[in-house]
């Protein structure tokens, strides 16, 4: 269940300094002042605190003063009919759904009630309902720009958050937007408590989507790698061969016929090949996965490369 931000009193920190802040009634009540001695100043978009350090961050505080804090990727509102075609195009997978289930109920066997950050929550994560309608998790999210779903705008880069503070860190179609993955990845590992829990979910083999904010791709090796200070409880496929094949084609029709539209119809015409998927072993859906998956446990020792190769379970 989505938490409010009072609940992260003292948790918050400043981006600048690092001093905690504290909030009441969603509103900075105190701010730390940096070496020079001078306040920090927060933006507050769409009654949401602004906490990056805009001098270490690719956001620019200008464009998120002036958007009002929207995103600068456009989100429109689909109708019935573009709902009903995404669910074809895009329909909730399973592994999600699962590894969620099973992050949910590892969290509640270790904590009461337990805290988890949902990063790049701006909008609810396909499969991830189940974390948010539970009422015995207490949900925080943040985003690169301002929504309901979301108390604070920050920079994963630099997460605004005490040290050891969340059971849980959820990060799912992320990490390919973000410029240094290992940072973000390292700082996942510095908020969680000890035996905290991560689940990610990045593309391997997809196309370019978001336009100049698409940077990086995984494969299940390379992703398990980013969590190196993670045991690894389970890895693998999130979608398969066939979503890639969907994929594949909306872009070379795309590319054929210079429109997307094309693209859009050609994926429509093959949406069938991702319900292939399911009969497809996970050791040949591995090398050729649209999206990749972790689920892990902050660990005090690094993987080594010999034990990454030699877990290698692909074909």
């Amino acid at each position: 269940m989505l938490a409010t931000i009072d609940e992260l009193d003292g948790a918050l920190r400043c981006p600048r300094t690092t001093r905690p802040i504290r909030f009441a009634d969603g509103q900075v009540m105190f701010q730390g002042a940096d070496e020079d001695g001078e306040l920090c100043d927060y933006l507050i978009a769409k009654n949401k605190p602004v906490l990056i350090d805009f001098d270490k961050s690719v956001i620019q505080r200008d464009d998120v003063a002036d958007s009002g804090g929207a995103s600068v990727v456009e989100r429109p509102n689909h109708s019935f009919l573009a709902k009903f075609v995404k669910s074809l195009l895009s329909p909730e997978k399973k592994s999600t759904k699962r590894n969620i289930a099973t992050f949910i109920d590892k969290l509640k066997s270790a904590a009461e009630r337990p805290k988890v950050l949902v990063i790049g929550g701006g909008s609810v994560g396909q499969g991830l309902s189940a974390l948010y309608d539970d009422p015995g998790m207490a949900v925080y999210a943040f985003d690169i720009y301002a929504t309901p779903r979301v108390q604070f705008v920050a920079d994963a880069h630099d997460i605004p958050i005490v040290d050891g503070h969340f059971d849980g860190v959820v990060i799912q179609a992320v990490l390919e937007h973000v410029l240094k993955p290992q940072r973000v990845a390292s700082e996942i590992w510095r908020v969680l408590k000890p035996g905290g829990l991560v689940y990610a979910e990045t593309p391997f083999m997809q196309q370019v989507h978001e336009g100049a904010y698409d940077f990086t791709r995984f494969t299940e090796r390379g992703h398990r790698y980013l969590f190196c200070g993670f045991a690894c409880i389970d890895s693998g496929a999130s979608a398969g061969p066939g979503r890639t094949l969907m994929w594949a084609v909306d872009y070379f029709a795309r590319g054929v016929f210079r429109s997307r539209m094309a693209g859009k119809i050609a994926k429509l015409t093959f949406f069938w090949a991702q319900y292939f998927d399911a009969f497809i072993p996970e050791s040949y859906a591995m090398d050729g996965a649209s999206g990749v998956y972790f689920l892990g446990a902050k660990a005090n020792e690094v993987v080594t490369t010999e034990v990454l190769i030699q877990n290698y379970r692909g074909t």
